[in-house]
């Protein structure tokens, strides 16, 4: 697996119950969607990226700004993504913020 692309931007979009994040690169977006529960705790529904941006790390990427949010926010993270599942399974430092 690739490191990220150093100029890859990853923007938030919050709304009242969900929110995504989200990286558009030429045209095309991978993204992250989350559903809040209450004021604690957010599920990681989806991540998706398109074939199009495969091999660029960016669904690590997305999990990994998902988790530094949450973290920085005092929230807790229940993935139901299996893909956001494995990563979070993978990265020790990054199961404090489970649920």
């Amino acid at each position: 697996m690739t490191e990220p692309e150093k100029e890859v931007v990853i923007e938030r979009e919050d709304g009242p119950t969900k929110g995504r994040y989200v990286i558009r690169i030429d045209g095309h977006e991978a993204e992250m969607t989350y559903t809040k529960i209450g004021d604690s705790k957010i599920i990681i529904d989806h991540t998706g990226v398109p074939d199009a941006l495969r091999g660029r790390s960016l669904g690590p990427a997305l999990v990994q700004r998902g988790v530094e949010d949450a973290r920085a926010e005092g929230k807790k993270i229940m993935p139901l993504c299996p893909f956001a599942k494995a990563q979070i399974a993978r990265h020790k430092e990054w199961q404090d913020v489970l649920a």
